[in-house]
């Protein structure tokens, strides 16, 4: 266990506005406080406030902060109260402790609550300041580390779901990668522990050759570097044997054929460096098509930046490369955490941190307080992927998800915006489909009107979690205001199907499915391989339509919705305009 001495000491090493006085009182606070408790493993409790403050000091975050890890089960578990807190560290400390105390609470009773609604309670309890959501994802690594001395076999399982489907994910969102890793790594191993073994026993047989691969890469990297006057740090890059599994699952191929067990980090003094690295390398050797990501004029939504690239490097063999400078690894390591400055003094201001914009987001959607299945889905939608940058026709950056369409784009705007979206135009081309995917670059304008609402078909195509919230929402409120009495709406749906017995079956059968009537069906254009039908269909329940639609994507039938009357007739117009009458 860390002494008090040798925590200071750590803190010191990066931030020289530190008063000693203010750790040292709490780490003898918590001593006194957790005295008589014990561990399940045994052990003084002191040990697990301690080894939270050094995880938060590896982050090499604040003192209030690391104070908050030495003291955050004191409210919870010991006579020390808020107010006791408050007079011996001030508000700011207690503030902290208190948001952290709040979410064990809700874990505690939260056995028979679902994902969705624990994680609500925790975007909710860390809305207020960052710095809550990173004690409690150090508590959290600590618990996992020490999990296997839980005697409840029940609690373990829970407890790694919860880390895989909650925690890991908002380190990831926080560009945490290294505590991301060891979060999933430590799930899986409670989870699925036969299969993590394999991985293992598979790691550990190639661990000699992959060493000396290494070393022997590693010495022609550098030499090749220093030739073109780059100054680099090379580091090697082992995958836990989650990530290999994810992969192998993922691209459903054997353990073998994974090339990137390994790869290189390549770490230089400037963005510029960089891109002359990624030349030197793609120079040298053959790149590995469709390996290449520029994350740095691009960065992923989480902000991490990198170039990762793969080329077939000595010895024929496929190698896996990112490049980035210093600072770019600072922020892989430690997310967020790593835009900490220490200049003037160590204050913290949540109101002016803007790398945490995404969570009041999540709060905005959240504090509408619709189904927690909903929201919950639509974060995940919101936090967890790339993203590409899009103009308005005044030259704002607009920042949204990959394959994000006009639709996401007119309520990253604004709402209102969004809900009066008609039409738009993609780099000035008029009449763009709202379903269009966009693209880094694309400039968007977007038409509105004050007599239309969002149609509920969006679902389907929007990305973002604001978007397709704000469209629930609308629908929900509308439903609201006539209970006694049910629309009911027609619609075609064009669908294109291989001619083979049983598909119409098959189509039919999905519609049925999901509670929509079909009042007619057409065969409208028969050929070669193909019949093209036309469904005319009666729906009574919205919700019903966009779960077809949804399910419909997932079997990837080829479809068409045709919304109004007008609409119907022109396209299919088109559709036979080519054939003359007889």
């Amino acid at each position: 266990m860390l002494k008090s001495e040798e925590l200071i000491n750590k803190v010191k090493s990066y931030n020289k506005f530190l008063n000693p006085k203010t750790l040292s009182k709490a780490y003898d606070f918590a001593l006194r406080a957790h005295k008589t408790q014990k561990r399940d493993e045994g052990v003084p409790y002191i040990i697990h406030p301690v080894a939270v403050a050094d995880i938060l000091t590896d982050l090499k975050l604040d003192s209030a902060t690391i104070a908050t890890g030495l003291l955050h089960d004191t409210i919870e578990d010991t006579h020390a109260t808020y107010n006791t807190i408050k007079e011996e560290f001030g508000q700011e400390v207690a503030d902290l402790v208190d948001g952290v105390t709040k979410i064990s609470e809700f874990e505690n009773q939260a056995v028979d609550n679902s994902k969705a609604e624990n994680f609500r309670k925790l975007i909710i309890a860390t809305s207020k300041d960052i710095r809550v959501l990173l004690v409690k994802i150090a508590d959290r690594l600590h618990n996992m580390r020490t999990i296997k001395f839980v005697k409840d076999t029940d609690k373990q399982i829970r407890k790694a779901k919860e880390t895989m489907e909650i925690y890991a994910p908002l380190t990831d969102r926080m560009g945490m990668n290294r505590i991301r890793d060891e979060l999933e790594d430590l799930s899986f191993q409670v989870l699925n522990n036969d299969a993590r073994e394999l991985i293992k026993k598979r790691l550990d047989e190639i661990k000699e050759d992959r060493t000396s691969s290494f070393k022997t890469i590693s010495f022609k990297f550098s030499d090749l570097l220093n030739q073109n006057n780059l100054n680099a740090q090379i580091i090697g890059r082992e995958k836990t044997p989650f990530s290999i599994w994810r992969k192998v699952q993922k691209k459903r191929v054997s353990l073998e054929r994974i090339t990137d067990i390994m790869g290189f980090r390549i770490i230089l003094d400037s963005v510029e460096d960089c891109y002359k690295a990624l030349g030197v390398f793609h120079n040298k050797w053959n790149c590995i098509p469709g390996r290449f990501k520029d994350y740095i004029s691009s960065p992923k939504i989480n902000n991490y930046q990198s170039l990762h690239t793969a080329i077939i490097g000595p010895n024929k063999r496929p190698i896996e490369i990112q490049i980035r400078t210093m600072s770019m690894h600072e922020f892989a390591e430690r997310g967020i955490a790593s835009h900490w400055k220490y200049k003037s003094s160590e204050k913290f201001s949540s109101l002016t941190w803007k790398e945490y914009d995404w969570l009041k987001d999540l709060v905005e959607i959240i504090d509408r307080k619709e189904n927690p299945e909903h929201y919950f889905e639509y974060t995940k939608l919101q936090m967890f992927q790339d993203n590409v940058f899009c103009f308005t026709p005044k030259g704002s950056i607009i920042k949204l998800p990959k394959d994000a369409t006009p639709i996401d784009f007119a309520y990253a705007v604004h709402t209102k915006i969004g809900d009066t979206t008609i039409a738009c135009e993609i780099n000035g081309k008029k009449d763009s489909p709202l379903q269009s995917i966009l693209y880094n670059g694309d400039e968007v304008k977007i038409i509105t009107s004050k007599n239309v609402s969002p149609s509920l078909h969006w679902l389907t195509t929007a990305k973002t979690g604001k978007a397709r919230a704000a469209i629930r929402r609308h629908w929900h409120y509308r439903e609201n205001q006539k209970p006694l009495k049910r629309k009911q709406y027609n619609t075609t749906l064009w669908i294109s199907l291989p001619d083979q017995p049983g598909r119409l079956g098959d189509v039919t059968t999905v519609i049925g499915t999901n509670n929509v009537n079909i009042s007619s069906v057409e065969m409208v254009e028969k050929t070669k391989n193909t019949i093209n039908f036309r469904f005319n269909l009666i729906i009574s329940d919205l919700k019903n339509f966009t779960k077809l639609i949804s399910e419909l994507k997932q079997k990837e039938y080829n479809f068409k919705i045709i919304r109004h009357k007008n609409k119907r007739y022109a396209f299919f117009k088109r559709l036979f305009g080519g054939f003359k009458k007889n």
